[in-house]
């Protein structure tokens, strides 16, 4: 349905120095368009005492908001921050950011001012 992206090995798989993991940080692949389906993470993030979890990147309308509906249908907090999660689609990124908070009730970071950049 879409071109290949974000694949292993790829400069659009390269996380930003600001998140890059520590050594002794757990990696765990997304699979699908969740980041719970077909991984270990909701066992992980039990393991580890989570129950609050934090969504950045890309696409807001899909991987991001998929991951926060399996999220919040497993009861983690979720939060996500406007200006840390994009789309190639615009119109489609604030729809997303609505459905977040109305249905999924995300809590949803407006913008900083001088909204997002890319």
């Amino acid at each position: 349905m879409f071109p290949p992206h974000c694949v292993e090995g790829t400069p659009g798989a390269e996380i930003c120095p600001e998140l890059k993991p520590r050594p002794s940080d757990r990696i765990i692949a997304k699979r699908k368009f969740s980041g719970f389906s077909g991984t270990d993470l909701d066992a992980t993030l039990r393991e580890a005492g989570v129950e609050e979890i934090r969504l950045v990147g890309v696409c807001t309308n899909i991987c991001v908001l998929y991951t926060a509906a399996d999220a919040h249908m497993l009861n983690y907090a979720v939060t996500v921050p406007a200006d840390a999660v994009a789309s190639f689609d615009e119109e489609a990124h604030r729809f997303a950011l609505k459905e977040l908070g109305r249905t999924l009730g995300v809590q949803v970071i407006p913008e900083r001012a001088g909204g997002r950049k890319g």
